[in-house]
């Protein structure tokens, strides 16, 4: 089953929101739309800056806590590959 991991921000260089699902469209609306109770919400964590595709949701879940343990920078670099303006991803997404 395809997984997604993906970062989520309240701003450039502030907070940051790191996780994973299989369907990344529902699941960033849910950030988006506040229905999701909890870290994200308390935060304002609603901007996609970043998202890498796994084959397997096992591999997306060590994905995720390894990015977890990373220092702010290496997370802040991360980002900055693949989306070195901080825009949000969200509107990228296939519907």
């Amino acid at each position: 089953m395809t997984a997604w991991v993906y970062i989520l921000a309240s701003r450039p260089y502030e907070t940051l929101y790191t996780g994973v699902t299989t369907d990344l469209v529902r699941r960033v609306y849910e950030h988006r739309e506040g229905l999701i109770d909890g870290f994200s919400e308390k935060y304002g964590t609603k901007t996609l800056v970043w998202y890498e595709n796994q084959t397997e949701i096992a591999a997306a879940i060590r994905r995720e806590k390894q990015i977890k343990r990373w220092r702010r920078r290496w997370k802040f670099e991360l980002i900055e590959k693949l989306n070195p303006e901080w825009d949000d991803l969200h509107l990228t997404l296939n519907r």
